[in-house]
Parts: C-alpha cells; sequence; structure tokens
C-alpha cells in the first residue's frame, strides 16, 4: 500500500532532511533570472540552485572562476523575486570563502542579506570547515559540495571523473561525514562513481544531491540549460535533456527574421 507523500507548501532545509528520512527524491534545478526561477517554481522543483555556472552559461567564460560576489547576488536577488515554493540555495563564489573564515561569513552575510536567498552552497571538505564552521555559527544553512569541485579545476586540470582511485575515495567519505558533523543541511556530490555516490548516501543522514553520481543517492540536480538542450556542444554522459530549446528557438527566431525582412510582421491584426 502506498504512502502519500506530504505536500510542501514552503521547502525549507528541514524539508529536505524529511524527504530524504521519508525516501522521496528532491528535485533541483539551476536558475538566474526571474523569468526562468518563475517557471521552475512552478513546476514543483524542490531546490533552484544560483550556481557560479552563471559563469559559463550566462556570461560565457570557459570556467566558474571569474564571476564575482556581487554577480551573485544580482543573479540570487531576481531569482528570489520569483519563487513561491523552492529553496534558494546560492553558490559562494571563487575567492569569497577559501582563504579566510571572516570573509566567508562577510561573503554569506552578504547574499543572505542583499538577495533574500536562503542557504549558501560552498565547495570542499577539510580545507574549508573553519569557514563552514564561522557561517553556521551565524545561523546561515549550508550546503556542502565534494567531487569534482570546478572551482578547483586549475588544480585538478581536467573535468573527468574524481574519486576513482581508494585514497581520493576515502577523502571525500571522511569529508562527507565532516560536512555531517559540522552541520550542513545537505550535499552535493558532482561526477564521482555511482557505487561511491550511494554508499556516501547510506552513511549520513542528510540528502546527497548528485550530479552524474548515479541513481543511489537521494536526488538530483541539473544546469537548466543543458537540460533543456539549449547548448548542443555539451554532452556528459549524465546529461539527459528534456527538450531541445536550441532549435526551437533557432526556428522561432528565423521565421521572425523572415516575416520582418518581407514586411509580413506585423499584419493588421497586430498593429493599433
Amino acid at each position: 500500500m502506498s504512502v502519500a507523500k506530504k505536500q510542501y507548501k514552503r521547502i525549507t532545509v528541514k524539508s529536505l532532511v524529511d524527504m530524504k528520512a521519508n525516501k522521496e527524491r528532491i528535485s533541483m534545478l539551476t536558475s538566474y533570472d526571474f523569468t526562468m526561477a518563475k517557471i521552475v517554481d512552478k513546476a514543483g522543483i524542490d531546490v533552484i540552485l544560483v550556481g557560479d555556472s552563471a559563469s559559463n552559461v550566462m556570461a560565457g567564460h570557459e570556467t566558474t572562476l571569474p564571476i564575482t560576489l556581487d554577480h551573485m547576488i544580482y543573479h540570487a536577488t531576481n531569482v528570489v523575486r520569483a519563487i513561491n515554493r523552492s529553496l534558494v540555495v546560492v553558490d559562494l563564489p571563487f575567492g569569497s570563502y577559501q582563504s579566510d573564515p571572516k570573509e566567508a561569513l562577510r561573503s554569506a552575510i552578504r547574499i543572505m542579506k542583499e538577495s533574500g536567498a536562503h542557504a549558501v552552497k560552498l565547495e570542499g571538505g577539510s580545507e574549508i570547515k573553519d569557514s563552514i564552521k564561522r557561517i553556521l555559527k551565524a545561523g546561515i544553512p549550508v550546503m556542502g559540495h565534494l567531487g569534482l569541485t570546478p572551482q578547483s579545476i586549475y588544480k585538478f586540470g581536467t573535468y573527468t571523473v574524481r574519486a576513482k582511485e581508494e585514497a581520493e575515495a576515502e577523502k571525500l567519505k571522511e569529508d562527507a561525514l565532516l560536512l555531517e558533523r559540522l552541520g550542513c543541511f545537505a550535499l552535493v556530490l558532482e561526477k564521482v562513481p555511482a557505487k561511491l555516490a550511494e554508499e556516501v548516501a547510506k552513511s549520513i543522514s542528510i540528502p546527497v544531491i548528485g550530479i552524474g553520481a548515479g541513481n543511489g543517492v537521494d536526488g538530483q540536480v541539473l544546469v537548466i540549460h543543458d537540460m533543456l538542450g539549449m547548448d548542443h556542444e555539451f554532452s556528459p554522459r549524465f546529461l539527459r535533456r528534456y527538450a531541445d530549446l536550441n532549435t526551437i528557438m533557432t526556428k522561432a527566431i528565423q521565421d521572425y527574421n523572415k516575416d520582418v525582412k518581407s514586411g509580413d510582421f506585423p499584419n493588421e491584426n497586430e498593429q493599433y
């Protein structure tokens, strides 16, 4: 006999922990602007991530490193205006938290105060524990991020799967337990072997949300531009495209261009 799932009017950090306990999968997508966030929220997505991936998909940079704290606050502010139900989590950008816990706290406070977001996300484990502790002590919810951490791309030198070797896998498991002990409310695992991700998800009580981490975790996240097929060039194995907006939008724009050039638009019914 199936049990009816709880209906959440607003998703909170507690909601996500409850969802894991109730074995209810968590859905998460990125958004960076008002219009897209409004659609995502209305569609019932649990968590909206204002990701530093905005550096790639919104600004055209090769990596996430160039995006600034001011940029992240700008995107987050626009997203927060749109939502009624989703939990909004904002990435702390590269350089805003790694070296100094006091700076990390200042960065997190700016995001929370200026954007109205609900939580922040940081990449890394034991290396940034003091920053995480400082932010949590101020009452700001923190989501962790382990595995492939794009802000460290020049350290890794590649976007390939992480933690395939035993030593790195062990460190990842230790870091996941550490993040739980520190008080993080959830954890993103990016591009790690599915068996390892499942093991981590079972070993901790907080939700584990995967991207390229298999189906044994508690939820999934994708970059919305990738999921909607707005970019045909990015095709990792973990990506499932649910639409082909690149083709649809290109055709619509071509049709508009043709109608303007021919004088067909606007017609008599489309003018005053």
